[in-house]
């Protein structure tokens, strides 16, 4: 049977795991009563919740005798490193645009490492049937995105297709017909797209995602790049180095037929397949037949851009929510995360209390928290900082994002002033329909930490707001930080709504009455700019003697809500999350007052 391997690349939200859940549909990878969920290919709880894909996947679609072998890219790209493997095991891509929004950041980044690995595109507007939408000016857009992209003639020549991946169609005419389905997708594929090609030489692959199965261990996805495999048979693993890492056998070889993977008895090259037996090789990883002596090359990974501190969690209520708790098992997590994620960079401190996980952005480090905390882990974490380098001239260079923000035009002079007080440059500013507006920026990496809920604040949440990383350039200089102080309770016990709500002339509350607190956790946000310790415990006094009215009863504010992205980008350096399975905590890093006064007068000291 013959092969085709395709990505499916689009920026968040413009309908590719749905044109999936079609293409799925109508090649019969379901049967006609089976119960199928929603966008199947996002498995994962947290892509569920926030309908984002996180993991690359893999899925198989037969079409004319011919099976299409289909990748579901991450459209975000703090989850870049999944994509710049993923790319590796394909052919061709089809680059989803929505009729409306037009290429975004993120498409611009899977798109710009696709056509560098020298891909064929195949280019799908979606959404066709929405009323604001402008295809004719969209495809001129893609065009000049490729074409910036420094696209080859041939890449340049991709031929077009319109349609509506929720309606379940796909045609050459924006008007349809609607009848053939995807029938025009699947086709096009079948004539546009190269068999894949296939070298000699023995069994030769590269791993390109790793999941680890309580059944069959660790489970190895790749495309074979020659050769063939059987369960059974001898192998052995080569590092990028060329190094022996392991010799073993393959247990089982599974191959995706549907949603379904079915174990198989021979592997050909060009086909994708997942492989298990295997205890070390992982991710970049040469997995070949023993006569081979080279190590296949991987593709390069970019630099982590943000850097934070996970720390075992100290604080007084430590071990009371959540069962994993101590360095080693938060160790243990977290070097298992970066073996299957080559974004992730881990270090350990020399006190053996904390690790330093760099990688490509907030959501990244925040998905990865947000996982372990449903894994029943505790620990503390600081603010993400930007990764620093220095050139070549001991010159300090920073981080830059190029940030587009699509807003209406009565919001657009707050934002310009706010990210120009961000060390922003505006490079960009257009109409883009509806009356509003596209502006583009090239701003600092440290600047952008914790904007975006600012930014919804001043538009009244009409913004959308895009970054991809750009490159690295001289310093800045110092941006400004929070305006506020805090509120700190001073003892440990339960919060009283008597207490808060004599509290709220001082600012708003991040906590509801009942809440546990203890000394040097975070209360409230102080209306001015420096922290105040306040009694959150004091209950009201009663008496005997009768008063001539009765009593109001306490009405209190309703306190912020603290999520974690929210809680990660708002903290100062000397404040943590506290993260456990049920509570999301703010706490100062010294939880003693004394402490504090001494941190921050060497502090002090040490910036004169």
């Amino acid at each position: 049977m013959s092969i085709r391997n395709i990505a499916i690349i689009a920026h968040v939200d413009h309908g590719k795991t749905t044109l999936v859940d079609e293409l799925l549909k109508q090649s019969g990878s379901f049967r006609e009563n089976q119960r199928v969920a929603e966008r199947v290919m996002d498995s994962n709880d947290l892509e569920k919740e926030r309908g984002i894909t996180i993991l690359a996947k893999a899925t198989s679609v037969e079409w004319k005798g011919t099976r299409i072998n289909i990748v579901d890219t991450p459209g975000h790209a703090d989850f870049g490193g999944e994509v710049e493997r993923i790319l590796s095991m394909v052919d061709g891509a089809i680059v989803l645009v929505d009729a409306s929004e037009g290429p975004m950041p993120q498409t611009k980044f899977v798109v710009g490492k696709a056509l560098k690995v020298g891909l064929k595109p195949i280019v799908a507007i979606n959404k066709i049937d929405r009323p604001d939408g402008r295809h004719e000016e969209v495809i001129n857009e893609v065009f000049d995105l490729f074409a910036a992209l420094d696209a080859t003639d041939e890449q340049l020549d991709f031929p077009i297709l319109y349609g509506s991946g929720r309606d379940g169609w796909m045609n050459v005419n924006p008007e349809g017909p609607k009848d053939q389905g995807m029938g025009p997708l699947l086709d096009l594929v079948l004539n546009h797209v190269p068999e894949p090609t296939v070298a000699e030489g023995p069994f030769r692959m590269i791993g390109t995602i790793l999941e680890a199965n309580p059944f069959l261990g660790r489970i190895i996805t790749g495309r074979v790049h020659s050769g063939s495999v059987k369960p059974n048979q001898a192998v052995k693993v080569l590092g990028q180095d060329g190094k022996l890492l392991e010799s073993g056998r393959i247990s089982k070889i599974l191959a995706f037929r549907g949603i379904e993977r079915q174990p198989i008895e021979e592997a050909h090259a060009g086909d994708i397949v997942a492989i298990a037996g295997l205890t070390k090789g992982t991710v970049a990883d040469t997995f070949c037949d023993p006569s081979v002596a080279e190590a296949l090359t991987a593709q390069p990974i970019d630099p982590p851009t943000v850097t934070m501190s996970f720390i075992v969690n100290d604080s007084p209520l430590a071990g009371t929510e959540g069962d994993k708790v101590t360095s080693r098992v938060i160790r243990d997590r977290l070097f298992k995360e970066a073996e299957g994620n080559v974004a992730l960079k881990i270090e350990e401190s020399s006190e053996k209390d904390s690790f330093f996980v760099s990688g490509r952005g907030e959501l990244q480090l925040a998905v990865l928290i947000e996982t372990m905390r449903r894994e029943g882990f505790e620990l503390a974490v600081s603010r993400p900082r930007v990764v620093m380098h220095k050139d070549d001239n001991g010159q300090l260079l920073e981080p830059i994002e190029e940030v587009v923000i699509d807003v209406d035009e009565e919001h657009s002079g707050v934002v310009v002033q706010k990210m120009s007080e961000r060390k922003a440059e505006m490079v960009e500013l257009r109409p883009s329909g509806g009356n509003r507006v596209r502006l583009v920026f090239f701003a600092p990496t440290r600047g952008l930490i914790g904007y975006q809920s600012e930014l919804l604040t001043d538009t009244r949440g009409t913004a959308i707001m895009n970054r991809l990383f750009h490159d690295y350039q001289p310093y800045k200089g110092e941006i400004g930080g929070r305006i506020n102080g805090v509120l700190l309770a001073n003892e440990p016990g339960e919060a009283v709504a008597y207490a808060l709500f004599n509290l709220e002339d001082r600012g708003p509350m991040v906590i509801e009455p009942g809440e546990k607190v203890y000394e040097g956790m975070i209360i409230g946000i102080h209306t001015r700019d420096n922290d105040l310790e306040v009694n959150v415990l004091k209950g009201k006094k009663l008496t005997n003697m009768r008063a001539a009215g009765k009593d109001e009863a306490v009405r209190l504010t309703p306190p912020i809500k603290m999520t974690l992205e929210r809680a990660l980008s708002w903290i100062q350096d000397d404040e943590l999350v506290e993260v456990t399975p049920k509570s999301i905590r703010l706490r100062k890093l010294h939880l003693d007052p004394h402490e504090r006064k001494r941190f921050e007068k060497a502090r002090t000291a040490g910036a004169a």
